[in-house]
């Protein structure tokens, strides 16, 4: 099965969530709907900045353990290689 690791915000630059999943569309309207986790309901994070495809789940959850002791400059500066505008990326994954 394959994954994803994500990462939602409120704004650009705002407060950070870096999560996985096998169904992102699916998970990326729960936290938008308020029903995703506790922290992203609490600091209103429903705008997906950055989406990385992995080709097991394990991949995507070593990338999300990894990536959660990053520090916070390094998650910016990858949200602004792949979206420098802090587009919300989930119409794009969601057609």
């Amino acid at each position: 099965m394959a994954g994803w690791v994500f990462i939602m915000t409120n704004a650009p630059h705002g407060t950070l969530y870096i999560g996985v999943t096998s169904d992102l569309g699916a998970r990326v309207f729960a936290h938008r709907e308020g029903r995703g986790s506790a922290f992203c309901r609490k600091h209103g994070l429903t705008r997906l900045v950055h989406a990385e495809h992995h080709d097991t789940i394990l991949d995507a959850i070593a990338r999300e353990k990894a990536m959660k002791k990053w520090k916070r400059q390094w998650k910016l500066k990858l949200i602004r290689a792949h979206n420098p505008d802090w587009l919300d990326l989930f119409e794009t994954i969601n057609g």
